[in-house]
């Protein structure tokens, strides 16, 4: 084994975002790229010399070669101990609990999330730190300008490590420990939820589907809900991990995790379904005949969390990001806990969550989670689901139909405009910030603007502050819409329109979504001029 330096020069475009640095596979593939960036983190926290990280990843392509440099660059910083994912497999919230339960510095999570794999697609790297959450800005920010200063990145020569097979081995002077990656998750679930009162449900003819989309949760559904909780053998779709996601998108929402909507929607359909994304951490629920959209799920969960014994002595506050519906925030009220609004992204929860302010945070992405983690994990969400199922014994339909009964209920919709011109996109947010001041009392259509505003955070607990986080519209009678660029896509601009609005008529709660809509749906084109802007006249995905 020799310890290599090798000479290089800064690369353009390594600011990592929310989740860390996602571009295209074959970015990563180019010489020097990963071992660039990874450098430039070693670069950026202060080394690692003497530190305890976990590895682990989403099983996409490149994941297994991108892991031997890892392990590699890690061994020539000085790194004490990596603790691994068996395969270089760990799902992100099974990442940070094993930075949490084994007290780690941090962690590197290889995924792009929900991006789609393979050659031509996706991959990425996120560093979280020792709370087990993403890098805040301010790590993000050493690491970026680390990536701009970079003169030479060191790597030990050496052959592969054997991550094929639970055990210890070594790599110079690092210790290099493969876990499995599903028991200490498995481990926790229990702690959390009642498996006693989830396997009676099961035996009792309860039945589910849950769509892995050969991603990641495939080993752990298939461990926790057949084979810990009964759930008849089958009942996990899709659940060996691929480079390519089978072809598909893993990203859990009715267009992507389509046959699982059909299924559900059909006669046939089974009591539960429900899907999770490329690494573990985001989930949809439906019911027979019922899809729940994530800002209504967190509600849901919010209301009925202390069914489960790990909530049972209620919860310290709940958090959403911005663009999620209001429709927590109503329920934090009849519990008489604070309901916080943040940026997207899940590290502004971070914060929250370790003061204690927070319990149960959510996202309209299909992210939700709580204090178990500092990441939103998709099987949690599930399993949280399944316990309130079990003692509630109802259909998520019925419950669902309950909560909109006494809270109201806030139709919303997302639409996406994926891969547009970043120009022109940026031209649209630039149009739309000049506006704001002269917006409210405006008519747009039938609806009368009562706030316009670009949301600003002041985080509570350390007092920092985030601008330029997305453009809200307020109108008379509580609909809302929000613009905002996403930063989770690898080319491109993606625009994100949030669409909301709030009934309490009984008679009004079983609409369409995208009907009860309407009126908002045409504000925004008429505020906006999405059409003429992006020469898009109608969304790539509704969600």
């Amino acid at each position: 084994m020799a310890l290599t330096t090798v000479a290089t020069r800064p690369i353009e475009g390594q600011k990592p975002g929310t989740s860390g640095l996602r571009k295209k596979t074959r970015v990563f593939m180019e010489p020097h790229y990963l071992e660039n960036f990874i450098q430039a983190v070693w670069n950026g926290i202060g080394g690692v010399s003497g530190k305890t990280l976990i590895l682990g990843g989403d099983g996409r392509y490149f994941n297994d070669r991108a892991a031997q440099v890892i392990l590699r660059m890690a061994a020539a910083g000085g790194a004490a101990k990596m603790i691994v994912g068996q395969g270089a497999l760990l799902s992100t919230p099974a990442a940070s609990n094993l930075i949490r339960l084994r007290g780690a510095d941090g962690g590197l999570i290889m995924s792009a999330s929900h991006n789609p794999g393979g050659p031509d697609e996706d991959f990425g790297v996120k560093y979280n730190i020792a709370n087990g959450g993403p890098a805040p800005e301010d790590v993000t920010a050493r690491i970026f300008a680390a990536t701009r200063q970079i003169d030479a990145y060191h790597i030990l020569e050496a052959q592969d490590v054997d991550l094929s097979a639970v055990g210890t081995a070594t790599l110079g002077g690092m210790t290099v420990e493969v876990v499995d990656p599903v028991a200490d998750y498995q481990a926790l679930m229990e702690k959390l939820f009642d498996f006693e009162a989830i396997r009676r449900l099961f035996a009792s003819g309860f039945t589910l589907r849950f769509d892995a989309m050969h991603a990641v949760t495939g080993p752990y559904a298939t461990a926790i809900l057949e084979e810990a909780l009964g759930a008849p053998a089958g009942s996990v779709v899709n659940g060996t991990p691929s480079p390519d996601f089978g072809g598909g998108h893993p990203d859990p929402n009715p267009i992507w995790a389509k046959p699982l909507m059909d299924l559900m929607m059909g006669d046939s359909a089974p009591d539960f379904g429900a899907a999770s994304d490329g690494d573990g951490d985001r989930n949809m629920i439906v019911g027979r005949g019922c899809y729940v959209t994530p800002s209504d799920s967190l509600a849901v969960l919010a209301a009925n969390a202390h069914l489960a014994p790990g909530y049972a002595g209620g919860l310290k506050g709940v958090a959403r990001s911005m663009p999620t519906s209001g429709a927590a925030d109503r329920v934090a009220a009849a519990l008489g806990i604070e309901c916080y609004e943040t940026p997207t992204g899940w590290k502004f929860f971070g914060n929250l969550l370790d003061a204690g302010r927070a319990t149960i945070c959510g996202e309209e992405s299909a992210g939700t989670g709580s204090d178990h983690v500092r990441e939103k994990d998709g099987l949690w969400a599930v399993l949280l689901w399944l316990n309130i199922l079990a003692v509630k014994r109802q259909s998520v339909a019925q419950i669902m139909a309950d909560h909109w009964a006494e809270y109201g209920r806030n139709y919303y919709s997302r639409h996406d405009y994926e891969g547009i011109d970043t120009e022109a996109a940026a031209g649209l947010m630039d149009a739309l910030r000049g506006r704001l001041a002269a917006l409210p009392g405006e008519a747009i259509g039938d609806l009368k603007v009562i706030s316009a505003d670009e949301f600003a955070y002041d985080d509570p607990v350390d007092g920092s502050r985030s601008e330029g986080q997305g453009i809200r519209i307020g109108f008379d009678g509580g609909a809302r819409i929000v613009f905002r660029l996403s930063g989770t896509g690898t080319q491109g601009a993606t625009l994100r329109v949030y669409l909301e609005r709030y009934e309490t008529d009984p008679a009004q709660m079983a609409l369409d979504p995208q009907t009860a809509l309407a009126p908002v749906i045409a504000a925004a084109d008429a505020l906006a001029g999405i059409g003429s802007r992006t020469g898009r006249d109608v969304p790539d995905v509704i969600t």
